[in-house]
C-alpha cells in the first residue's frame, strides 16, 4: 500500500487530539507518531514514498539516536532510565511492522526535519509504551528528550551518510563479482579472432579479450574511485548541532557521542574536523554521485556493445550469443532480445537523473544549512540500490554465459585480410 492511501485510511481511524505550538492536531489513534508528524504529512509531502519505505535510513537513525541517549546519559543531561528506554526503543525503529508510523515525505523539504519530528515522537511513543505509558502522553520521555543535544541538521546529516556507507558494501561486493566475469570472460574470448571496428567502419582483426579485457580495467578503476569517495563519510558531523557550531550540546557530550555511534554502528566513525562545513556543503554527497554517474556511464557502454555485438542473428554484427532469459516478442515468434543489456541501460538512465538532482542539491546550498542535503544523500542511496541490482543481473543472468559465434568472428576476420 503506497504512502497516499495509508495516511487516507488513517484518517478514518478513530483519531486521538494532540497539541502543539500552532494548536490541536488530529492524530490516528494507534499512530507512535505525533501531532508534529501529522503536519509533516499535511505539508511537505509530495513524493509518494515516506520515511518507512527507506529501511537502511530508518536503522541509521536508530543508531543515531541510541548513541545520543548513551552520550546524553554521560553528560548528565538525561537520566539513566529515561537514556535506557530511549536506547531500546529507538532499536525497534527499522523493524518491519514500524514502516506505517513513519509517513512523512523521504524527499520532503524543510532541511529534514518532518524526518527528524517523526523519528523523536515515535522513539518517545515506544519508549513510553515499554513503561506502562499510553500513545500521545509522551512521559517520563519527551520527544525533547530524544532530541536533547541534537539538531535535525547534524543527526540527519550523519544518518544518511552512516546509511550510504552500510549500503555500499552490497554494490561492491557485485562490482568486484562482475568484474571477475568479465575477466573470465576475456580469457575464455582470447583465441576468438574478429573484426575491430572505429567510428563504426571495419578497422583490423582483433582478439575478443581485447573488448573485454578493456571492461574490467574500465569497471576495477570505477570501483576504486568510488571508494575513495565513499571512504570520505567516515568523517561526521553529529555534535555540530545546527550549524556545526555545538551550540547547546555540552562538551562531554560532543567528545563522546562519536565514538558511541562508531561503537554502535561497527563503523570507524570521526568527527569532522569542521563541522560547519560538514552543515553548510554537501560536496561529499555530490562527489559520490558523480563516481555513480560515471559507473552507470561506463555500464551503459558495456550494456549498449552488448547488445550491438549480439545483433542480429543474420541482419546485424551477430559475433556474440547473449543467453536467452525471456521471450523476446509478442509478435515475432521465437525472437530474442538483449533484455538484460537493456535493463542496464535503463538503469543507468534512472543513475543519470539522481545526479542530476543531487548536483542541483548541492549547487543551491547557501549560507550556514544546506537544506537540501537530505534529497542529495537519499538520492545516493536510490542510485546504490538500483546499481546493486543491476550489476547482479548482468552478472548472473548474461555475462556468465554469454558465448562467440566463432564461425561469424572468424567470417569477419578473413574479411580483414588475415587468413
Amino acid at each position: 500500500m503506497g504512502a497516499p492511501a495509508e495516511i487516507a485510511a488513517a484518517s478514518r481511524r478513530a483519531s486521538r487530539v494532540e497539541t502543539d505550538s500552532l494548536g490541536r492536531v488530529e492524530v490516528p489513534v494507534d499512530a507512535l507518531y505525533g501531532a508534529r508528524t501529522a503536519r509533516a504529512v499535511d505539508n511537505l509531502s509530495f513524493s509518494g514514498r515516506i520515511l518507512g519505505d527507506c529501511t537502511v535510513y530508518l536503522a541509521a537513525l536508530g543508531s543515531v539516536k541510541r548513541a545520543a541517549a548513551r552520550a546524553n546519559r554521560e553528560a548528565d543531561v538525561l537520566q539513566p532510565e529515561v537514556a535506557a528506554a530511549i536506547e531500546v526503543a529507538a532499536s525497534r525503529i527499522a523493524d518491519t511492522d514500524m514502516r506505517p508510523h513513519f509517513p512523512v515525505d523521504l524527499l520532503g523539504g524543510g532541511g529534514s526535519i518532518g524526518i527528524h519530528i517523526n523519528v523523536n515522537e515515535v522513539v518517545a511513543n515506544l519508549a513510553n509504551e515499554a513503561r506502562g505509558g499510553r500513545r500521545g502522553e509522551y512521559a517520563p520521555v519527551r520527544p525533547a528528550d530524544v532530541g536533547a543535544s541534537q539538531s535535525t541538521a547534524d543527526v540527519c546529516h550523519t544518518a544518511l551518510r552512516v546509511a550510504i556507507l552500510c549500503e555500499w558494501p552490497r554494490l561492491r561486493t557485485t562490482l568486484d563479482a562482475l568484474e571477475s566475469a568479465i575477466s573470465r570472460k576475456a580469457a575464455e574470448l582470447a583465441g576468438v579472432e574478429t573484426m575491430a571496428r572505429t567510428c563504426l567502419r571495419d578497422a583490423m582483426p582483433v582478439s575478443l579479450d581485447v573488448l573485454f579485457g578493456g571492461y574490467a580495467a574500465l569497471l576495477t578503476r570505477r570501483t576504486q574511485e568510488l571508494q575513495g569517495c565513499i571512504d570520505k563519510l567516515y568523517a561526521v558531523s553529529l555534535g555540530g548541532t545546527v550549524i556545526g557550531t555545538s551550540e547547546g550540546a555540552p562538551v562531554l557530550y560532543r567528545d563522546r557521542v562519536v565514538p558511541v555511534l562508531a561503537e554502535i554502528v561497527g563503523l570507524a566513525l570521526v568527527s569532522r574536523e569542521c563541522r560547519s562545513d560538514a552543515l553548510q556543503n554537501s560536496d561529499d554527497v555530490a562527489a559520490i554521485s558523480s563516481q555513480l554517474r560515471l559507473l552507470a556511464e561506463a555500464l551503459m557502454k558495456v550494456g549498449a556493445d552488448l547488445r550491438l555485438l549480439s545483433s542480429g542473428p543474420r541482419g546485424g554484427f551477430g559475433e556474440l550469443e547473449l543467453p536467452v532469459v525471456q521471450e523476446g516478442s509478442s509478435f515475432f515468434a521465437g525472437k530474442s532480445n538483449p533484455v538484460v543489456p537493456e535493463t542496464v541501460i535503463q538503469c543507468a538512465f534512472q543513475v543519470l537523473g539522481c545526479d542530476r538532482a543531487v548536483q542541483a542539491a548541492n549547487e543551491h546550498a547557501e549560507l550556514y544549512l544546506n537544506v537540501f542535503d537530505g534529497l542529495a544523500a537519499v538520492n545516493v542511496l536510490d542510485s546504490l540500490r538500483m546499481l546493486t541490482q543491476a550489476v547482479a543481473l548482468l552478472d548472473t543472468r548474461c555475462l556468465r554465459e554469454l558465448r562467440a559465434n566463432v564461425e561469424r568472428c572468424a567470417e569477419l576476420s578473413q574479411l580483414t585480410g588475415r587468413k
